[in-house]
């Protein structure tokens, strides 16, 4: 006899293995071009056809640039109801959350329609694109009930009563919120849930060779934009360039005692925190505990080479010469 109110099962996933420095996910409605925009990018066959539903399962492939090894995964294509589990909808937008970037990749004769449904799909799957995470300090507590107070900001859509209501629909009596930015409804019922994720995302406007160049015109001054076409391979470059740009990443070389700077292969951290600890971290966990001081060159530095701890803060392509302590 199965037990009543039980949890929902674990949802089935894609097998698709971490590799490089950063994931990117290309995420659109069927036929849309996903499978050439991958293969011309990475040199990696995904099966292209003229009819939908080609893709059944996640096809990963790596492509380089600027010395970082970008992972592009190529998910099935979602359609209307996805995040209810249509069409192994749940699965396609699973990944999507474990992305660094998402490309929305959009037919350019009917851009529009596609972009709202797409959006409508994540963001009922907790997928918040080119938004900010709201600065808003939110603590449970044991007794108190709930209280809240304003850092440098007003708020104009939250009074007490709503922020009690919003707290009690969630089941929570006792709590301290801190708010820094005048928040909606809306981002602080994501704050109390607290499962959500923000993910930088480009809209890659396909097939731009069916449309005339008024419309093109029109199109490529809308926010988040980049148009393309995968079939003649038109604009990839200016693609490749924003992909960097939204993962925000920053290249650090390494320099060995006594030897020249490796620039072959720089250590990719993201520029959000990036600091020689991070840095460290991200070679090996076991190096900061044998971590005396750091020599480094580059901007960050106010002289060449300087002297920093694990806390500095490093920027893009600074070379570091890790020093460590004698046992």
């Amino acid at each position: 006899r199965s037990r009543g109110g039980g949890g929902g099962g674990k949802g089935e996933g894609f097998d698709a293995k971490k590799a490089g420095d950063a994931r990117v996910g290309l995420v659109g409605f069927p036929s849309v071009g996903k499978s050439t925009l991958m293969s011309k990018l990475t040199g990696t066959e995904s099966l292209a056809a003229a009819y939908e539903f080609t893709t059944l399962t996640c096809i990963p492939g790596t492509f380089r640039y600027k010395g970082c090894k970008i992972q592009l995964l190529d998910l099935p294509g979602i359609i209307e109801g996805a995040k209810d589990g249509k069409g192994r909808g749940r699965q396609v937008i699973g990944v999507a959350r474990t992305c660094g970037l998402i490309l929305i990749v959009l037919d350019a004769s009917q851009p529009m329609t596609h972009k709202l449904l797409i959006e409508h799909e994540l963001e009922g799957f907790g997928i918040r694109l080119n938004k900010e995470r709201p600065d808003i300090r939110f603590k449970k507590r044991d007794k108190g009930g709930i209280t809240y107070s304003t850092i440098g900001c007003k708020l104009t859509h939250l009074d007490q009563k709503t922020i009690t209501a919003i707290c009690r629909e969630y089941r929570c009596s006792n709590a301290e919120i801190c708010f820094k930015c005048d928040a909606t409804i809306d981002e602080f019922i994501d704050v109390v849930e607290g499962n959500r994720v923000y993910v930088p995302c480009i809209y890659v406007l396909n097939m731009i060779d069916k449309i005339t160049i008024e419309e093109l015109d029109l199109l490529s001054q809308v926010p988040h934009y980049v148009p393309i076409s995968g079939y003649h391979e038109w604009n990839f470059d200016l693609l490749r360039e924003k992909i960097w740009d939204y993962l925000d990443y920053v290249r650090i070389y390494t320099k060995p005692r006594g030897q020249i700077p490796d620039y072959s292969a720089p250590v990719v951290i993201p520029r959000i925190g990036a600091s020689v600890e991070k840095f460290c971290l991200r070679i090996h966990k076991s190096l900061l505990a044998q971590f005396k001081n750091a020599l480094v060159w580059g901007t960050s530095a106010k002289h060449n080479p300087q002297r920093v701890g694990k806390d500095h803060k490093l920027a893009d392509e600074d070379v570091v010469q890790i020093i460590k302590r004698i046992r």
